[in-house]
């Protein structure tokens, strides 16, 4: 993301190496590298990194919005459902989320993650937030 962004990233999505790479349409793409520090068995993602990816993005994508519009408020998982559909292999990885809804309250995202192509995601999450 360019630089001068106020978007902190948890020290657990650090720890993964998960980075913001760029911005698209206002919301931030995150990346991680393949390594020791996100391999399951050899040569794959784990799918616990797999999720904290997609975890990650999208809090991230929540986070910018609402700074954007002013808000502040503490954000609590209500439900994250993840969607495993090819194994991630030793290969940099990204994520997306889309905001799908947002109310006072309440929001509701969509996250994909991919590796070569965009139009073939190695996994999928839907995020119910609530915002105290």
């Amino acid at each position: 993301m360019t630089e001068g962004s106020s978007l902190e990233l948890t020290a657990y999505a650090r720890s993964l190496g998960i980075e913001v790479e760029r911005e698209e349409d206002g919301l931030p793409v995150l990346a991680v590298d393949f390594g020791r520090n996100v391999e399951g068995r050899p040569g794959h993602f784990h799918g616990g990194a797999t999720a904290g990816l997609l975890e990650t993005a999208g809090y991230a994508a929540l986070r910018t919005r609402l700074l954007a519009e002013g808000r502040e408020p503490q954000l609590k998982p209500i439900n994250i459902t993840v969607q495993y559909l090819s194994a991630g292999r030793q290969k940099r990885t990204f994520a997306l989320a889309r905001i799908t809804r947002l109310g006072r309250r309440n929001a509701n995202l969509t996250v994909e993650a991919w590796q070569d192509d965009r139009t073939r995601p190695i996994a999928s999450a839907v995020m119910n937030i609530l915002m105290a």
